[in-house]
């Protein structure tokens, strides 16, 4: 009987595998990309830690150290995110001046009048008188004849432009970068839908003051959110009330 050779690879002998070397690999680079993304994990996690009403008066107060109109007006808007507000687009006759739509509901618009309103500006009253006296020169967007104070106040594009008349209209860069505005800035949007939306200009929380973040109602109430840059910029003012 013949015998059947084989003709495969040599056998090896069994090698010892050095498992330390390998734990030791995947821990370094387990600490590699944790040095590198803690950066970026810490970011993450403050843009989804809530803020709290103690911050909100931490920032006031940090803001009330300077007697700057933007500050102010910064603080002003601040206080607005304490409010329980729902958001309510409704129609409503409302007082004149120094009117508003009833206690607990608003929207975008609102933020920026109250906030004002606070110090002392009735955006109602010189909306209104403004375009009583240059009604054509405001948007007609509305199909109206006349002024309306229950409402004009309250459209993001009539905001704009008695903002751009009485205030400083900032130009906008290709590239806008949150340097560009200051505490008390108004700043005005186009969202996806093509709806416009209007906000304020206040400091970020705690360790991050020195960022620019909004004041705004988008849907869920005053919220204070670092959304400056969020969405289309159509507008940027600073209006710091009649000389």
């Amino acid at each position: 009987m013949s015998t059947i050779e084989y003709i495969g690879p040599r056998p090896q002998k069994p090698v010892n595998k050095s498992w330390g070397g390998g734990w030791l690999m995947i821990l370094f680079v387990v600490v590699g990309v944790g040095i590198v993304a803690k950066p970026y994990i810490s970011q993450a996690l403050a843009r989804n830690s809530p803020v709290t009403e103690l911050k909100v008066e931490e920032t006031v107060a940090w803001l009330g150290q300077a007697d700057a109109f933007g500050n102010q007006l910064a603080a002003a808007a601040l206080k607005r995110t304490k409010e329980d507000i729902t958001y309510d687009p409704a129609y409503y006759n409302i007082s004149y001046p120094n009117g508003d739509v009833p206690e607990g509901k608003g929207v975008c618009t609102d933020v920026v009048v109250r906030s004002y309103r606070a110090l002392g500006i009735d955006l109602q009253q010189l909306v209104h008188d403004d375009m009583e006296a240059n009604f054509r020169i405001y948007p007609q967007l509305w199909s109206l004849k006349g002024t309306d104070s229950n409402i004009d106040h309250r459209r993001v594009p009539n905001l704009q432009r008695f903002f751009s008349r009485f205030g400083q209209e900032m130009a906008l860069p290709e590239m806008s970068a949150a340097r560009d505005f200051s505490y008390g800035d108004v700043v005005a949007w186009r969202l996806p839908h093509g709806a416009t939306h209007i906000g304020v200009v206040v400091p970020g929380p705690g360790d991050r003051r020195d960022e620019k973040w909004i004041v705004h109602n988008i849907g869920s109430g005053p919220r204070w959110e670092d959304k400056l840059l969020e969405y289309q910029l159509i507008g940027h003012y600073r209006y710091k009330g009649t000389q």
